[in-house]
């Protein structure tokens, strides 16, 4: 078998099976550093394995398979093997224990999820950990989601490591009184996962679809787990809305579209009416949550007949209720966007200066190309230009590149 086949295997495991392999994994080693380490030692084998005896019909079971084996060889090297294991398997002594074993929620994953999303852990924190190791994403990208420095990520994700080590935080889901609680950091998760898979932050690809079907697949089964939750029915609505138009995002060349120029009769109009449904259950529980306002916002995209007949007022609108809820730089600058287009390329252009001092999104490239979309419309074409290129040089994407190069080239001409 050729080398070229088994590294696409090998790669392909990796984008598909990582998070179950370690999650797995780390219910033998009780240490998250220990169970990447026998991961990423059987991915390694793998590359070597596979070429001689073939690739296996299960490459995640296999993988698996592996790991444990090499966890459970370094546990019988710890001495202190006695002690960490209980630390690790969940106890039936309390009746308030979400039976996670059964057919329903049996996901290792989800255990990796609620262990990262500890409420001794920082949010961020929370949130970039579970990244790294749900998602298997480098800490490039996880850095990138957050829109800070990668060396910071890895200071905070080491910190995180240590912190779940020397805390004795257990492998175990919450209880069935501190569920709720803790789903905040969970759904915020689920969301960077999607939003990091539905715009890679590198690559050749616009999208990571392994990534939109993972978090499709986690908001899903949180739906399930907690129906009566208003925040998991608004993510699994904006998830759904937002995935709708996944197959126009590009042309048949792979050339980015932008929502303006999409065929909305290619949408996906039965996952808009799941959406939409999801949406009105969201906005009918008070208040309303930032997950069941973006949703409201996707909706209203997602029903318009039309890029002329979008309800931009609306829009901007929901936003102003949002930045109440959750206030945030990128919340901002979409409300910029948005204002741009209900009361002309002047108006959000000013909203865009505005957020020029954020020293957030100072690097942040939509910022730099919202500005420069604007300027083009203002027939400023030098300055449009300029804009352009600072948003490529902050731009890792290859889709992205070539439509920003793109418009480059046009305004050139």
């Amino acid at each position: 078998m050729g080398s070229g086949d088994v590294e696409a295997a090998v790669a392909d495991a990796y984008r598909t099976q990582w998070a179950y392999v370690l999650a797995a994994t780390i219910r033998v080693t009780g240490d998250i550093d220990e169970g990447e380490e026998c991961v990423q030692d059987a991915f390694a084998r793998a590359l070597t394995t596979w070429a001689k005896s073939g690739i296996p019909a299960n490459p995640g079971a296999w993988l698996t398979t592996v790991a444990r084996r090499r966890a459970i060889d370094l546990l019988r090297r710890r001495t202190t093997h006695d002690r960490l294991i209980p630390m690790f398997i969940e106890s039936d002594e309390s009746s308030t224990i979400v039976d996670w074993d059964s057919p329903l929620i049996a996901d290792d994953r989800l255990r990796l999820i609620f262990t990262c999303c500890h409420p001794s852990l920082s949010f961020e924190t929370q949130v970039a950990l579970t990244l790294r190791l749900l998602c298997g994403l480098t800490t490039s990208e996880v850095a990138r989601a957050f829109l800070v420095g990668e060396t910071t990520m890895a200071a905070r994700i080491t910190r995180a490591k240590k912190k779940i080590t020397t805390s004795h935080i257990p492998y175990r889901v919450p209880t069935a009184e501190d569920l709720p609680a803790r789903v905040e950091a969970v759904l915020s998760v689920i969301h960077l996962v999607y939003t990091t898979g539905h715009t890679a932050p590198s690559g050749a690809d616009l999208m990571r679809r392994d990534l939109v079907d993972r978090a499709l697949e986690l908001a899903r089964m949180l739906r399930t787990l907690l129906p009566g939750e208003a925040g998991v029915a608004g993510l699994l609505a904006l998830i759904v809305l937002t995935d709708a138009r996944q197959r126009t995002r590009t042309d048949t060349d792979g050339t980015l579209l932008l929502l303006s120029e999409q065929d909305r009769g290619q949408w996906d109009r039965a996952a808009i009416e799941e959406g939409v449904s999801l949406v009105r259950e969201a906005l009918g529980r008070r208040p309303a949550g930032r997950f069941a306002l973006m949703a409201a916002i996707a909706a209203l995209h997602a029903q318009a007949p039309t890029w002329e007949a979008t309800d931009w007022q609306e829009i901007v609108e929901l936003y102003d209720l949002l930045m109440v809820v959750w206030p945030s730089p990128v919340v901002a600058l979409n409300r910029a966007v948005a204002i741009g287009f209900s009361d002309g390329p002047q108006s959000g252009l000013d909203a865009l200066d505005e957020l020029a001092v954020d020293s957030v999104l100072a690097g942040y490239n939509y910022l730099a190309s919202a500005r420069a979309d604007f300027l083009r419309r203002l027939g400023r074409g030098d300055e449009a230009i300029a804009a352009y290129r600072e948003a490529l040089a902050l731009c890792d994407n290859d889709v992205e590149r070539s439509f920003l190069l793109s418009r480059i080239q046009d305004l050139d001409q």
